[in-house]
C-alpha cells in the first residue's frame, strides 16, 4: 500500500512545512524551501527479519551481559585514518565523509578499500567500473576481496550485499542513491533521508560498517538536511586547497572517539600519502633572513607539530585597509590586531595586513596567537626573527600571555627539530630542559623587548 504526498522541505535544515513560504523559520535562509511529490511505501526496503546477515537477536540485554570483542574495530592500515576515528572503524558504525569536489574523497575511500584485508563492497553511483579501475591502477595497493559495483538503486545494493556478505560497505555518494518507491529525483530531501535511514538500519542490524561520501554546498556544509549529520555516527570533513598538496581529515562528530583529532595527507600521483612528521614539511627552508616569519608550536588533537606563520604589513594603497588571513580565523586576527593597537601602541589602522599559514592548512589552536603577533610585529618593524626561535602561547584581551595545553609536548617537538629557544607563558608550570632555552613571558611588552 502506498500513499501520495506533497510536502515542502528546507534544503538547508530539513524543516517540514505544509505550504510554501519564502523564508525558513528555523534556519532563517531565504528561497530554500522546495516542494516534493512523493509516493512512499509503508513497508521497509530491507527485510532484516529474514536476512541471513542479521547476527544478533534484537531484544533488551543487561549492560553487564554485553561483551566487547577485539574485532569490534576494523584496522585499515592507514594510521592517520585509524587515529582520527579513535582506533579504527567500529563494527556497524555509519561514517559520513564530506569535502569539496576534487579534494580526494573518492580516492581516500578507494585507497582504504584496497589497503584493508577485508571483503569490501565499493558501490559507486557516479563512476563506472572501468573508471574506478583506471583510478585504482594509480594506487600502490591491491585487494582481491575489493568488489566494485556501479549502481545507484538501493534495492539492488541490498540484494548484492545479502549475497556477498561484505565486511565493509562503501557508498560513493549518498546523494546519488535512489529508492524506486519514492517518486522524486536523486539527491532530494526525501531520497536522502530515506536512503540514509535504510543504510543505518542495515549497518546496525548486520554489524557491517557503512561509509558514505557526501557532497557539500557552497557554504562548505554537507548537502541535504542537517538531520543527516545527526543520524550517522561519525562525520568527517576532508579539507585543503586544491592548489596545495596537503589535505587535512578533520572530525566534526564521533560517537566512538575524540573530535579533536586530525589526519594529514599529501596528494601525490599514487594517491594519498600519510604525513608522519608534519613539522618537517610545514616549515620553510630559506637561507635569506626575512621579516614577518614566526614559527609556532601548534597542537591539533593529540599530535603536535610546528608551522610557519607569515605576515605582511604594508601601507594601505586603497582607501580602506585590507585584513586578509589564510589558514587562520579572520575574527581571531582582528582581535589580535586590536590588542596590539591598544596594549602595545602599534598603529595599524592605516595599514594592509595579510596573514598566511604555509602548506594551505587551517589551524584552530589558540596557542598560535603568540606567533601571529610576532610575525605582525616583525613585518611592521622590518626586523627578522631568529630562525631558531619558537612560540607557543595564547594572547588575552588585556595583552597577557596565557598558558596553553600540552606545553610539554610542544617543547619536545621544538627540541626534536633543533630549536634553541621557545617563548611560553609565565603562568605555565616551571619546565626544565637541557636542549632548549625556555623564555617565560607575562605580557606583550615582554615579547617586544626580546624581538626588537
Amino acid at each position: 500500500m502506498s500513499t501520495h504526498k506533497s510536502t515542502f522541505f528546507c534544503k538547508e535544515c530539513g524543516a517540514h512545512y505544509v505550504k510554501w513560504q519564502g523564508q525558513c523559520n528555523k534556519c532563517n535562509n531565504w528561497n530554500t524551501i522546495v516542494e516534493e511529490f512523493n509516493e512512499i511505501s509503508k513497508k521497509s526496503f530491507w527485510d532484516h527479519k529474514n536476512s541471513e546477515l542479521t547476527r544478533s537477536k534484537n531484544f533488551p540485554k543487561s549492560i553487564d551481559e554485553i561483551e566487547i570483542k577485539d574485532e569490534c574495530r576494523i584496522k585499515t592500515k592507514d594510521n592517520e585514518f585509524d587515529r582520527v576515528l579513535g582506533g579504527g572503524i567500529v563494527a556497524g558504525s555509519i561514517i559520513l565523509l564530506g569535502g569539496e569536489p576534487g579534494i580526494g574523497k573518492s580516492t581516500l575511500f578507494l585507497q582504504l578499500s584496497l589497503m584493508i584485508n577485508k571483503k569490501v563492497l565499493y558501490v559507486s553511483g557516479e563512476e563506472s567500473e572501468n573508471q574506478i579501475k583506471i583510478r585504482a591502477n594509480r594506487l600502490n595497493y591491491s585487494n582481491k576481496d575489493c568488489l566494485i559495483y556501479s549502481q545507484n538503486k538501493l534495492e539492488s545494493i541490498f540484494s548484492h550485499a545479502e549475497k556477498i556478505k561484505p565486511d565493509l560497505l562503501i557508498i560513493d555518494s549518498v546523494q546519488t542513491l535512489t529508492i524506486g518507491s519514492i517518486d522524486s529525483m536523486q539527491g532530494s530531501i526525501s531520497q536522502l533521508k530515506t536512503c540514509t535511514s535504510e543504510l543505518i538500519q542495515f549497518g546496525k542490524k548486520t554489524s557491517i560498517p557503512v561509509m558514505l561520501i557526501g557532497h557539500i554546498n557552497k557554504d562548505g556544509h554537507i548537502a541535504g538536511p542537517k538531520v543527516l549529520e545527526h543520524m550517522v555516527d561519525t562525520v568527517l570533513q576532508f579539507e585543503g586547497d586544491r592548489n596545495y598538496l596537503y589535505r587535512i581529515l578533520r572530525v566534526k562528530k564521533n560517537r566512538f572517539g575524540s573530535t579533536n583529532e586530525i589526519g594529514i595527507y599529501e596528494m601525490v600521483s599514487e594517491g594519498l600519502k600519510e604525513i608522519v612528521n608534519p613539522s618537517e614539511i610545514l616549515i620553510g627552508n630559506s637561507d635569506q633572513k626575512l621579516s614577518g616569519i614566526a614559527i609556532c608550536a601548534s597542537v591539533e588533537g593529540s599530535r603536535s607539530f610546528l608551522i610557519e606563520v607569515q605576515a605582511l604589513v604594508s601601507t594601505a594603497v586603497y582607501g580602506t585597509p585590507q585584513r586578509s588571513s589564510t589558514g587562520i580565523n579572520s575574527k581571531r586576527l582582528n582581535m589580535l590586531l586590536a590588542v596590539l593597537e591598544k596594549r602595545a601602541g602599534f598603529h595599524l589602522g592605516s595599514k594592509d595586513i595579510f596573514l598566511n599559514v604555509t602548506g594551505g592548512l587551517k589551524v584552530e589552536d589558540t596557542g598560535n596567537d603568540l606567533a601571529i603577533i610576532c610575525a605582525i610585529m616583525s613585518s611592521n618593524n622590518d626586523i627578522n626573527i631568529p630562525e631558531n626561535y619558537c612560540f607557543a602561547g595564547e594572547v588575552g584581551l588585556s595583552g597577557e600571555i596565557r598558558p596553553v595545553n600540552r606545553i610539554n609536548q610542544r617543547i619536545k617537538e621544538a627540541e626534536k627539530l633543533g630549536f634553541s629557544k621557545i617563548f611560553i607563558s609565565k603562568y605555565c608550570d616551571i619546565i626544565s630542559s637541557k636542549k632548549i632555552e625556555i623564555v617565560y613571558l607575562a605580557k606583550i611588552e615582554d615579547l617586544i623587548e626580546h624581538i626588537s
